[in-house]
């Protein structure tokens, strides 16, 4: 027998075996990451292009691939393609938060924002903000704010999952403690404003907002790492996630730790959702869309973890463009993020309650 043949598969679908292992071939879940894949890339060409000194996408692309002259190399690599690079990257990782969460809890509105998860990561960095002068830049910036956001994160999460805690952890328990800490630690968020001097006030403003106004290499760097290392461990860890879906019963009965795996599967989204927040501020409802897009464009009974990534970058960096186009003063991109997500997120809370009554 060759190394690959193919078998019979799920009905309608034929499945391709490799040795001992098969897989059923689902074109969908190919076919829409790479063409999700090419929109992100694009729009972040054009975002690249926009300012005062305007480049066309084929231009930027051919920059990017080491042509053009020393000036244009400079406006493209050193002033804008950080810019996009951390909107893809931010939008990535919030996209791929969400899906773990939604999956964990098997609920679609479990997202890093709804849970209070952002929020934690919002307090820990406005309080580096106020008590640290407001000095954004510099090795503060760089050290400071991401692992302040971190902790913020990683704290509220720890919280959250005892606090959800009964012999287990369900999933709309799990949603009903996160909102309540989102609500506690917005009012923390609201307190650390009145009390701290106005121009650190108007700079953690700016940056609760959400805005990638100013990013340079120094914020790329961390969101990569964690994007990186989350989408390995993200893959390592899929059968895990897959079985969570069914259910807790099913999760066991299929040998998988669930106690383990929901920590680790929680402790991955809440790395992705800090570093996200620390580089670009919380943006509103992207990790509560991107999931949901990707789940209905793949069509697939799976966690949709990196589809969700995907869709993620492309809200976000989409998002940045219509902030720097639309209107004549450039918007801060949760503007844009919060305007989509909040019909959005009316919608599902209407067709879940008409579900429920029917």
């Amino acid at each position: 027998m060759s190394a690959a043949t193919v078998a019979p598969g799920v009905p309608g679908r034929r499945a391709v075996r490799v040795g001992p292992v098969s897989a059923v071939w689902r074109p969908r879940a190919v076919l829409v990451p790479a063409v999700l894949a090419v929109v992100a890339l694009l729009l972040a060409a054009v975002d690249v292009g926009r300012g005062d000194y305007p480049i066309g996408v084929l231009d930027v692309l051919r920059i990017v691939l080491g042509g053009g002259g020393q000036a244009d190399r400079f406006v493209v690599v050193e002033l804008r393609l950080p810019r996009a690079l951390t909107a893809l990257l931010v939008g990535a990782a919030l996209g791929m938060s969400g899906a773990i969460l939604q999956s964990v809890a098997r609920n679609p509105l479990a997202s890093p924002d709804l849970l209070g998860i952002t929020a934690g990561a919002s307090v820990g960095a406005v309080a580096l903000i106020v008590l640290g002068g407001g000095v954004l830049g510099g090795a503060l910036a760089l050290v400071g704010l991401p692992l302040a956001a971190l902790l913020g994160g990683l704290l509220t999460a720890t919280a959250m999952y005892l606090l959800a805690w009964r012999r287990g952890v369900d999933g709309f328990r799990l949603v009903l403690v996160g909102i309540a800490l989102a609500a506690l630690l917005t009012s923390s968020t609201s307190y650390l404003l009145i009390v701290a001097d106005i121009t650190q006030a108007a700079q953690a403003t700016v940056w609760l907002t959400g805005s990638l106004n100013g990013r340079g290499w120094e914020h790329v760097v961390p969101v990569l790492l964690a994007v990186g290392g989350s989408a390995l461990l993200a893959l390592t860890g899929g059968a895990t996630l897959s079985a969570l879906r069914l259910g807790e019963d099913s999760a066991r009965a299929l040998g998988v730790r669930l106690q383990a795996g929901q920590a680790a599967l929680l402790a991955i989204a809440v790395l992705l959702a800090s570093v996200a927040v620390a580089a670009a501020g919380p943006l509103a409802f992207v990790a509560l869309i991107a999931p949901q897009v990707a789940l209905r464009l793949v069509r697939s009974a799976g966690p949709p973890v990196f589809a969700g990534g995907l869709v993620g970058a492309v809200l976000v960096v989409g998002g940045d463009v219509v902030a720097r186009t639309v209107l004549p003063v450039e918007l801060p991109v949760g503007i844009v993020t919060a305007a989509v997500g909040a019909p959005y997120l009316l919608s599902l809370l209407a067709r879940r309650t008409r579900r429920l009554d029917a």
